[in-house]
């Protein structure tokens, strides 16, 4: 069901009529500026090359200026206090509502691009992460989702579930952890790392806990937390001992030695031996797909207190400001997502899954098309080509359920400074060493999360 708009253009005039005048004040546009956070030197180019087609498209040129991620909210600031904001700003969703609730986002704009290009053709998560007063506070670009990676060939053999419950995963572990030779799981152990902060989010996610809502802290449910914090222990337990992070998690899985790991989407092209840095050695050939093949994945996660799960998604969006020229900047996202979407996309297509599917007319136009592009480092391949239709399908669908701490209770801020914070990880880290009580781990995370603001 489509959103009802406020004051934004095509919520007046209405979407036929946007379109004709975008037609016209876009050919007259001299210029936009576009602020990116992907400054690397080849991701640079490809976007510098979307500029220049949209250019030949429609005589608007499109200065591209590249932000570093840590500076974008001060520069942001700063440029609105001095009425200078570029025209659109490629962002991730941390500023998103902070942003517009600041006024630095024109929400109604995005919001006509969003109607214009079909909201049912984008992932649902992606949009309801950015909804605000009836709005759409910017355009979803691309993101990625967290996923647990297991060796499908050994579950097939034995007779296993997939793991995409806290059930299948611990039924998993007691056939299948055998340290030294094959361990269970690899769990992030150490503490004052953004790994764990990382994975402990998707978990307490997968059982419907948060610890955030509308008004801000919101005491951690007893009952749900403690399955939470039983299951990690179950992982730890199956884990090798010590403080790991994610550099464990991937050798183990690439030398053969880890049943399952939870990883960010840049593990696909060093699984199938695209990058020579991190070789897959499972059969002594570092550049084999052998890994890559026997590979399964799982998004979606749930908890026995949450049947439906959630996935842990980085969804990043194009925001169009208060200073732009609005016709001009709606017209270059919209180009971004349709016929300039392949390009969008090819800046980094391991990390940038496609939050539009398609089209109306083709529903999995850009998902198909995501898989031909090629990823790698060393050497380059399409993901079509190194993992199952299923696989694609797996991780590209993640993002329908994709979700956040705080974000739809407008909260993001405070949940992330409870994250960086590490009190959770401090304190499931002493109760899987056996150090507390799940029930007191409850109250004391309560304790310490309460005094945050």
């Amino acid at each position: 069901m489509k959103l009802i708009r406020g004051t934004g253009v095509a919520g007046l005039l209405g979407t036929a009529a946007v379109a004709l005048m975008l037609g016209g004040v876009a050919a007259k546009a001299e210029a936009i500026k576009f602020w990116t956070t992907e400054e690397q030197p080849e991701r640079l180019a490809k976007q510098q090359k979307l500029a220049d087609d949209f250019k030949a498209k429609t005589g608007i040129d499109v200065e591209v200026i590249p932000v570093t991620e840590s500076d974008l909210n001060t520069r942001a600031t700063a440029a609105f206090a001095a009425g200078d904001l570029p025209d659109v700003i490629y962002t991730p969703i941390q500023n998103v509502l902070p942003w517009t609730e600041a006024g630095i986002l024109d929400s109604a704009a995005s919001s006509d691009v969003v109607d214009m290009l079909d909201p049912k053709t984008f992932a649902p998560g992606a949009l309801k992460m950015v909804e605000t007063d009836g709005d759409y506070a910017a355009v979803p670009v691309d993101g990625w989702t967290q996923m647990i990676l297991y060796r499908k060939d050994i579950f097939e053999k034995e007779g296993l579930a997939p793991p995409t419950s806290f059930a299948n995963i611990e039924a998993a572990l007691k056939k299948l952890n055998n340290p030294p030779n094959m361990y269970g799981f690899v769990a992030a152990t150490k503490v004052d790392d953004n790994y764990m902060s990382q994975v402990l989010e998707q978990i307490f996610l997968a059982n419907g806990v948060s610890p955030v809502g509308p008004d801000g802290f919101k005491p951690l449910d007893e009952k749900k937390t403690v399955e939470v914090l039983n299951f990690y222990k179950a992982l730890a337990k199956a884990s090798p001992p010590g403080d790991n992070y994610w550099k464990q998690s991937r050798e183990l899985y690439f030398s053969g030695k880890a049943a399952m790991i939870m990883w960010s989407p840049f593990i696909l092209d060093e699984l199938a031996g695209l990058r020579d840095s991190a070789p897959p050695m499972i059969d002594g050939n570092p550049t084999s797909t052998a890994l890559a093949q026997d590979t399964g994945v799982v998004t979606n996660l749930s908890g026995p207190s949450d049947p439906a799960g959630a996935s842990w998604a980085d969804i990043r969006y194009f925001g169009i400001t208060s200073d732009a020229d609005t016709a001009a900047a709606e017209k270059f996202v919209d180009y971004s997502m349709n016929d300039g979407y392949g390009e969008t996309l090819s800046i980094a297509p391991e990390g940038k899954f496609p939050v539009r599917r398609g089209t109306d007319a083709d529903p999995a136009k850009f998902t198909t098309l995501w898989a031909t592009l090629p990823v790698g480092v060393d050497r380059k391949a399409p993901l079509k080509d190194l993992y199952a239709p299923a696989v694609i399908d797996e991780i590209t669908k993640g993002l329908d359920t994709a979700q956040r701490w705080g974000v739809t209770d407008g909260q993001l801020a405070l949940a992330s400074k409870m994250l960086n914070s590490q009190v959770i990880n401090r304190v499931v880290r002493d109760y899987i060493d056996g150090g507390i009580s799940a029930e007191d781990a409850v109250k004391k995370m309560n304790d310490e999360l309460s005094k945050i603001n």
